[in-house]
């Protein structure tokens, strides 16, 4: 049992892109440390900067193709902090192509087993609708790199495919979807709702609060709301 005077500590590793997986985890920590508990932060760097928007379409359409056979790509060694014993290790990070983010397999390719071996390790997601391979992937890879898992936060962009889809290629390709006068209609809004934001912050707060009551937290009950859920698989 962890001390009730004493503040728990929680590392969340991130990565993101366009910068939504970094507006989920600021809003996380925001709602953690409400609560008392010391959160460090730590953005994956990846050895070269990787511009977006990306350079036209066939630049966007080569990521597609490369992130969906799971491409390595290299990142700066994490900071020191990131290896030292934490009550909670949030692993933060887009869904590329159905996988990880290069970066984030990276990261569990070279320093999994120092950072994540017996740690209490949950994985936070920032995708479309297709996460479920992310998710089971990178579970089973936290898992071979011995960490102790808890019920991943999963938050998905709210509108329908294929007009998701379509909407987050031509955002990524540097085209504003609303000028498509199609897809004024079927694709309102790029990335995570206000709803949503306000949810990640509540979950911030309790998974804080578990974590006051019991050195392990507990299964995570994060209140439904369209777009974002607890799974695992």
């Amino acid at each position: 049992m962890i001390d009730r005077q004493t503040h728990p500590r929680i590392l969340i590793i991130y990565f993101s892109l366009s910068g939504q997986s970094r507006g989920l985890i600021n809003l996380l920590a925001i709602g953690m440390r409400s609560e008392g508990a010391t959160v460090v932060i730590e953005k994956l760097q990846t050895q070269k900067k990787i511009a977006f928007p990306f350079k036209g379409i066939i630049h966007t359409l080569w990521m597609m193709l490369s992130t969906f056979f799971r491409l390595r790509i290299p990142i700066l060694e994490p900071s020191p902090h990131c290896f030292e014993k934490y009550d909670l290790i949030v692993l933060a990070g887009p869904t590329w192509s159905y996988n990880p983010s290069g970066p984030v397999l990276t990261l569990l390719d070279r320093y999994g087993t120092r950072i994540f071996q017996g740690q209490i390790v949950m994985p936070l997601l920032s995708c479309r609708g297709f996460y479920k391979i992310h998710n089971r992937l990178l579970r089973r890879q936290l898992t071979g790199c011995g960490a102790i898992l808890e019920e991943s936060l999963i938050f998905s962009h709210p509108v329908k495919e294929p007009w998701s889809t379509i909407g987050v290629f031509l955002k990524s390709a540097g085209y504003n979807p609303k000028e498509f006068a199609l897809l004024k209609k079927y694709y309102p809004h790029f990335g995570h709702t206000v709803e949503q934001l306000h949810q990640v912050k509540e979950d911030g707060v309790r998974i804080a609060m578990e974590l006051q009551i019991d050195s392990a937290p507990k299964e995570v009950q994060s209140t439904t709301s369209p777009g974002s859920h607890t799974a695992k698989h």
